[in-house]
């Protein structure tokens, strides 16, 4: 399975000539390569970003959408609606063309066409437009989605600028991808990390070295030499032992212990004090969150506490047009579409 990048402000020219720095051996630039139009309902242009995710694929593949603004009337002309579909362009190899289309054919029906890239006309006098010849793309639609012959853009393909949503062929790319991008695929594990065992340094005791008092030998060693060897032993006389008289025995008379009073003391109540501690009062958290987000996430858990599954839920009108407004604000709904529903 690919692990899908975004990228924004970049062109497929510029993918072009950054891939070998970009993504390295995992780009072949000898590999043939052609350009697609993918038409599929907007409420499934999230399915579309991510479709890599779920194709085995040996190259990487790149899509920019494009939403026609000042061209819209040149498209409403052929009886098609501009704002019921998103318009994709994928720059993908020869190779890798097949497994990227066969689910949607086989599977969801999709329906494989021919349409024509034409230049816009100047008198729309959009601003930067350059002139390029016409060609012929093929052209791979939802079922649900009517015909469409001609598609006009104010530049060539390979010039135009958007979001690029690129599909690396192995988890192993995943790395380089979050160096360049946000990562959009969901399920991606974390490295587990690197237990380095350190090791177990014994503390051993220091030897106690104990100091010899210098002074104190040289005390011991004078007072030896100033006593004499040989000291002279004086004989004391003895005084005669003086005669020991009995004494009457008197006898001991009985104390009476008197009881003690005990004294017994009041007990004294401890002082209450009226004074009350004010509480420190919590302060308020601020809401930061944006208008569209908490509408977004209201509208997603009123369908959650409803039994709408999260697969029938692109198909209301409601986040539809929440949609609408989130793109034109820049705020990606899908990440906290998983979020919610995950």
């Amino acid at each position: 399975m690919g692990v899908t990048a975004m990228i924004p402000g970049m062109t497929f020219q510029q993918l072009k000539d950054e891939a070998n720095s970009r993504w390295k051996e995992i780009w072949d630039g000898n590999a043939a390569r052609l350009e697609i139009m993918l038409l599929c309902p907007r409420k499934e242009r999230k399915l579309l970003e991510l479709h890599g995710d779920m194709i085995d694929h040996g190259q990487p593949v790149m899509g920019i959408f494009h939403r026609p603004r000042a061209e819209a009337e040149l498209i409403s002309e052929q009886g098609f609606d501009p704002k019921s579909a998103s318009f994709q362009f994928v720059n993908i190899s020869n190779a890798d063309m097949g497994p990227w289309m066969q689910q949607l054919v086989t599977q969801e029906g999709w329906l494989r066409s021919t349409v024509e890239i034409a230049p816009v006309p100047f008198t729309l006098d959009i601003p930067n437009q350059r002139p390029f010849e016409k060609h012929s793309i093929l052209c791979f639609r939802h079922p649900s989605l009517p015909p469409l012959e001609r598609y006009f853009l104010p530049y060539p393909i390979h010039a135009l600028v958007g979001k690029a949503f690129v599909s690396l062929p192995r988890r192993q790319a995943a790395e380089l991808a979050r160096q360049q991008a946000e990562i959009l695929g969901v399920g991606l594990a974390a490295p587990e990390p690197e237990i380095v065992e350190v090791p177990v340094v014994e503390n051993k005791p220091e030897p106690v070295v104990e100091e010899v008092d210098a002074t104190s030998e040289l005390e011991s060693a004078f007072i030896a030499e100033m006593v004499p060897e040989e000291a002279a032993q004086v004989a004391l006389p003895t005084a005669p032992e003086s005669e020991s008289v009995a004494l009457p025995e008197v006898k001991e008379e009985a104390s009476v212990a008197l009881p003690g009073v005990e004294e017994s003391e009041s007990p004294v109540a401890p002082p209450t004090t009226d004074e009350s501690v004010p509480l420190p009062s919590g302060e308020q958290e601020v809401d930061d969150m944006p208008a569209i987000e908490r509408e977004f996430r209201n509208l997603i858990q009123e369908l959650l506490d409803a039994g709408v599954d999260p697969s029938e839920m692109m198909s209301d009108a409601r986040l539809e047009d929440i949609n609408e407004r989130a793109l034109a604000q820049n705020f990606e709904t899908w990440p906290v579409f998983m979020q919610m529903v995950s």
